[in-house]
């Protein structure tokens, strides 16, 4: 099927496509990496009568390291991230970019377009928000920034005013001691995951001093896991801790039942991701180098 006729506009600059977005009204759409929002128009589920363009935007597509932290342009493709000896500097960001979809989707699809679409089954969210996440926003009233737990308020929603962009995510660097990863399963690569788990830890010597965990896929918005956080925290990471962190993860994950999966397979996944993606997150926490790969059906 067709998108019905549309008007395109090719902005120039981020200003420029917000003024855009303010004159043409609620009818207006951006166009980032069009991974989510071309299907949905084929499928006559998204009609906007104007698109504005933001790949002709010089300066909008970088990832640079400054003041402790790791900066990427909101049109930064998840391939450039993947390729990136600096993003790679944060374990989890190199496992979300290499593992989303296939390498069309990744040399077209956006961080900033991701993270503004909050889809629940995305993969960008769950993993930043292991991390010291922020959003910068544009519109024709200035700038705005929020912690990304902030800016998502619901599926497909955030706080983002309708003439209002990102234009930047900001990672901070973890401390030394740490590691991360963030591991999805999936019934085939271009599909989004039918379950996800994202760990952040610092470690001192056995000891988790630090632990961030968040779960996706089992809600409408990726889920901070406090209680498996707290089965870890100051405790060495043993098969005691880490079993409780799962029994944790299955009483606080809460899918719906779909065609990936019944309520209760999700939570026995997730709990399993967990387990998995500690066991790798303690390892490069101590150095190790450790690869992996989402897991497929």
């Amino acid at each position: 099927m067709y998108p019905r006729p549309f008007h395109y506009h090719r902005a120039s600059s981020l200003i420029e496509a917000a003024t855009m977005l303010t004159q043409l009204g609620n009818e207006a759409k951006l166009l980032a990496g069009g991974q989510s929002l071309i299907p949905l128009m084929k499928l006559r589920f998204a009609n906007p009568l104007h698109l504005v363009d933001l790949n002709f935007v010089p300066g909008t597509s970088y990832i640079r390291e400054e003041g402790g932290a790791v900066r990427f342009g909101a049109l930064t493709r998840h391939a450039e991230i993947e390729n990136s000896n600096i993003s790679a500097r944060i374990p989890l960001v190199y496992d979300c970019a290499a593992g989303i979809a296939d390498v069309q989707v990744r040399n077209r699809g956006t961080i900033g377009g991701s993270v503004a679409e909050a889809d629940p089954s995305g993969d960008w969210a769950t993993a930043l928000l292991t991390q010291k996440t922020e959003v910068h926003c544009v519109s024709p009233r200035g700038e705005r920034r929020m912690p990304l737990a902030d800016f998502i308020t619901d599926a497909y929603s955030t706080v983002l005013e309708h003439d209002e962009l990102v234009h930047e995510i900001v990672v901070r660097l973890p401390e030394k001691g740490s590691g991360s990863a963030y591991i999805a399963f999936k019934r085939s690569a271009p599909v989004y995951p039918t379950a996800s788990a994202a760990v952040q830890l610092t470690m001192d010597g056995e000891v988790c001093k630090d632990v961030a965990i968040v779960l996706g896929c089992v809600g409408l918005v990726p889920m901070k896991a406090t209680a498996a956080e707290s089965a870890l925290w100051g405790r060495r990471v043993d098969d005691k801790a880490v079993t409780a962190a799962m029994e944790a993860v299955r009483a606080a994950a809460d899918p719906q039942s779909d065609m990936r999966g019944s309520a209760d397979y999700k939570r026995t996944l997730a709990a399993a991701l967990v387990k998995r993606s500690i066991e790798v997150a303690v390892r490069r926490a101590h150095g190790e180098r450790v690869e992996v790969s989402h897991i497929y059906a």
